[in-house]
């Protein structure tokens, strides 16, 4: 079965079954993340701890904000 089939049978579904779908999916990506690179993670965290930096600072010579 491809992802196409999948999506048109998911978009097939009434409402509250869709949302039992999305449910599902939400829980297993919650379950294996896997999938997300560290990199993100990292990225994530450093935002959450307030560490971010204008881009155009940076560029023109300003040091990022220091990691923990």
């Amino acid at each position: 079965m491809s992802a196409e089939t999948v999506i048109a049978e998911i978009e097939a579904l009434p409402v509250t079954e869709r949302a039992k779908v999305f449910a599902y999916v939400d829980h297993a990506l919650a379950a294996d993340d896997s999938w997300i690179p560290e990199s993100f993670r990292q990225g994530m965290a450093d935002a959450a701890q307030g560490r971010l930096a204008d881009m155009e600072s940076i560029l023109g010579g300003a040091k990022p904000p220091a990691r923990s």
